[in-house]
């Protein structure tokens, strides 16, 4: 049942955490137990790898997991929440629901009824786990259903995007995943090939009853697009096509054959880029990390995460790429910090926007509250007039 999932725990009681971590281990999870909300909130809202559910106790040392469930809301779409709970928070159990939690199970409990709770709120495996590579956003997630699908159908496809977002690669992984992989998939790149209805007509030959892949095809000539209309009538093989953003405007324009974009368009999927999806930006540059790196950096530095986070990623992930390559190079210490990765900024003065300002005399207030209570943060809460919810929530904003 759990076999290849990833779990997230956040328990902070020992024995039951031990308990659940040697239960779920058991039953093929891999686990991931966190003890509290602020190391919790980074590893699901940013997480190496697909998270499949999260059991979380209601109660927590630094806060609640209704903080965790709602500070996550905020950004993301969570994984399933299955919550655990007491009797006297049942009340609260059912507003998370009522918000979009899975379900939650109060203790004490048996373990069998945990699992099939569990196995219940598992986010269902999807069709052609090739394509689980796209992000980790609710939009990556989207794109990753769709490429399922497509893999399972023969229609002319249209995979759509700005520039350095994967729509070949993705191509590529969509045929592989097919009943046509073991014919070749082969590749007329639009964007280069100056002489077009040639090239078509050799990488049509080629094809056979495998994949033409036709890389911006809103640039083929009209007698290009003439031939790919006509041979769409009764081809052996399957048509798989990238274009721009911009294709519909061409058609508008008389530059693309609007029969043609029609046939496309009926099967089509579109990569959003990285600025819509922050948490995919951080995802990818550890991954890109990983593949890039070869042992010669220990990681990418809190702020080099923040710092990606927040950059707009004009080139996508051919930017990440090429920045990353050159940190890994000139970075000169073990980790890669932001002016490795945006070199550009490091020679200017700095102008700290006001709103860093207010944050930083925010984040020293705070600071001077928590060591007047001993880090008790209801005390601290109280003193400062805020509720304990909103003092958490800023303490997460502030890396307090």
């Amino acid at each position: 049942m759990l076999e290849g999932r990833l779990i997230v725990l956040v328990e902070d009681d020992e024995i039951m955490g031990a308990s659940l971590v040697q239960r779920l281990t058991l039953e093929g999870a891999e686990v991931q137990w966190h003890r509290h909300l602020a190391r919790a909130l980074p590893a699901i809202r940013t997480p190496r790898q697909h998270v499949d559910a999260v059991v979380c106790d209601i109660r927590l040392p630094d806060g609640t997991g209704e903080d965790l469930f709602h500070t996550l809301l905020r950004t993301t779409t969570p994984p399933p929440f299955l919550f655990v709970t007491g009797q006297g928070d049942v009340a609260q159990a059912v507003r998370l629901i009522r918000s979009g939690a899975a379900d939650y199970i109060t203790k004490p409990f048996e373990m069998k009824g945990f699992l099939e709770k569990l196995a219940l709120v598992l986010r269902p495996v999807d069709k052609g786990g090739l394509f689980e590579q796209t992000g980790i956003s609710h939009q990556a997630r989207a794109v990753d259903r769709q490429a399922a699908e497509a893999a399972q159908s023969d229609a002319p496809l249209l995979i759509r995007g700005l520039p350095g977002l994967g729509k070949a690669r993705l191509a590529r992984l969509i045929h592989a995943a097919s009943d046509r992989r073991a014919a070749p998939i082969v590749t007329l790149d639009a964007l280069r090939e100056p002489a077009q209805s040639d090239a078509l007509a050799r990488a049509v030959a080629q094809a056979e009853d495998g994949t033409l892949l036709v890389v911006g095809i809103g640039r083929l000539s009209m007698q290009a697009q003439d031939m790919v209309a006509t041979l769409l009538r009764a081809a052996p093989f399957r048509l798989i096509a990238t274009a721009g953003t911009q294709l519909q405007g061409r058609v508008a324009a008389g530059g693309f054959r609007a029969d043609l974009f029609d046939v496309l368009a009926a099967h089509s999927i579109m990569i959003p880029p990285l600025v819509e999806r922050p948490e995919d930006a951080v995802w990818l540059a550890r991954r890109l990390f990983d593949s890039l790196n070869a042992g010669r950096r220990s990681g990418l530095a809190a702020a080099t995460e923040a710092a990606i986070r927040a950059h707009d990623w004009p080139g996508n992930g051919r930017e990440m790429r090429a920045r990353l390559a050159r940190a890994i190079e000139a970075a000169e210490g073990p980790l890669i910090l932001p002016a490795d990765i945006f070199p550009e900024a490091a020679g200017q003065p700095e102008v700290r926007p006001l709103a860093e300002v207010r944050d930083a005399a925010e984040r020293a207030h705070i600071l001077a509250v928590l060591d007047r209570t001993g880090g008790q943060l209801a005390e601290a809460a109280k003193l400062l007039r805020i509720s304990r919810t909103t003092l958490w929530e800023k303490m997460q904003k502030l890396g307090l």
